[in-house]
């Protein structure tokens, strides 16, 4: 076969297997890397304009549900942005070892990739918090370095038990829409839509973290560690659950995909039922 015929020769599209891919995908595992740093840098810096009290938008919002409502609307505005992009059609848009996690749950993601998107997302979000602690300034320190830890008085464990509920919700949203073809495509929708609505609920008690990387990086940054074990075991916990709950909750049903955003263009380390490149 010529060179020529070889280049109009069209992508091959393969049945959809419910085998996940070992082996070493350094492409995805960077992709994931650069969109978690993109959107929790993308998300500090919000902390820091809305929260910081030298902040002329933070005396123009004093309401804290409404900077919370707003803070988390970005968030997910970023994550669905990073979702469509060539990274997310590529390694699913995880951005969150504990969404990677629950996708190891239920068979999607093997444990070769489970480590490797956790350890990238992880050094994404350390990225992340030390170019807004040396870009922010003075923002930056008095919004805490954009720091999660449980509210004064509160505790670990009841800040534990929020963490569990608030990942669980987030996550089994995202798995119900993956569960069937018609939804799947509206999953980066309905994932910023799930954190619109949860930040400003379990921002006062906790800082709505459900991401270990996200509350990893901060503390990292500033040597300050507090409740991390919260902020890890909860969102493992809550994915956990949900991974459980989805065959019982949804009729039996189970995942097609493990991308936010399925682009059957592209190809797929995990396990699929839709069709990859």
């Amino acid at each position: 076969m010529t060179r020529s015929a070889r280049r109009r020769r069209p992508v091959r599209r393969i049945a959809a297997s419910r085998l996940a891919t070992g082996g070493w995908h350094p492409v995805d595992w960077l992709c994931e890397l650069a969109g978690t740093a993109f959107v929790l840098f993308g998300a500090f810096v919000l902390v820091g304009v809305v929260e910081s009290p030298r902040s002329p938008v933070h005396q123009a919002l004093p309401a804290t549900a409404l900077r919370l409502t707003l803070i988390g609307a970005s968030i997910g505005l970023l994550s669905m942005t990073v979702a469509l992009s060539p990274l997310g059609r590529r390694s699913g848009a995880h951005l969150n070892p504990a969404v990677t996690l629950g996708f190891w749950a239920r068979g999607q993601t093997h444990p070769h990739d489970l480590i490797g998107y956790a350890a990238a997302q992880i050094a994404g979000a350390c990225l992340a918090a030390a170019a807004f602690r040396a870009t922010a300034g003075s923002w930056a320190r008095t919004a805490g370095y954009a720091r999660t830890e449980p509210a004064p008085g509160l505790g670990e464990w009841p800040a534990l038990g929020i963490e569990v509920a608030l990942t669980f919700c987030l996550v089994f949203a995202i798995f119900l829409m993956l569960s069937s073809a018609r939804t799947a495509p509206w999953t980066p929708v309905a994932s910023a839509a799930a954190l619109t609505a949860l930040v400003p609920i379990g921002g006062p008690p906790t800082g709505a973290s459900m991401n270990p990387a996200r509350t990893f990086g901060p503390d990292l940054v500033t040597g300050e560690f507090g409740a991390l074990w919260v902020y890890f075991l909860g969102p493992c916990l809550g994915v956990m659950l949900a991974a459980a709950a989805l065959p019982v909750l949804a009729s039996g049903r189970d995942l097609l995909t493990a991308k936010l955003f399925h682009d059957a263009r592209y190809r797929s380390v995990h396990a699929s039922r839709l069709p990859t490149a």
